[in-house]
């Protein structure tokens, strides 16, 4: 039988768990591996928040565009400017052919910025 309860709040755990692995992978100047684990950690609040609305599993999915938009929510044009470029750091941190350019893009001054722009998305998302 399925728990939607259950299942939100290991996503929910597993967002918080990715989350603190950013802030380490960051401390470490693994700065794309951090920008990558920014993405995890909202594409598993996001589907949290899809099993609440739909009370059914997570779709096979990692774009958080559509995951928000799955979740139902009211998205802000900060909140969706925001997703669009931590929704990048999915595509861009596993395909060689992106690498070159993220690794130059991922400084510690974009790094730290995106990290706490997930935070900031994070607590917003908490209050959905």
């Amino acid at each position: 039988m399925f728990d939607g309860k259950q299942v939100e709040d290991f996503w929910q755990k597993q967002s918080v768990d990715d989350f603190e692995t950013a802030r380490s992978l960051f401390a470490l100047k693994r700065y794309t591996h951090a920008l990558f684990f920014c993405h995890l950690s909202v594409e598993k609040f996001l589907k949290a928040l899809v099993v609440r609305k739909t009370n059914a599993n997570a779709p096979y999915d990692h774009n958080l565009q559509r995951l928000a938009q799955d979740a139902g929510l009211q998205i802000t044009d900060h909140a969706r400017e925001s997703l669009a470029e931590i929704n990048t750091f999915n595509i861009k941190g596993r395909y060689d052919d992106y690498k070159s350019r993220f690794y130059q893009k991922a400084t510690l001054e974009y790094t730290e910025e995106y990290l706490n722009k997930t935070e900031e998305l994070l607590l917003w998302l908490k209050t959905q």
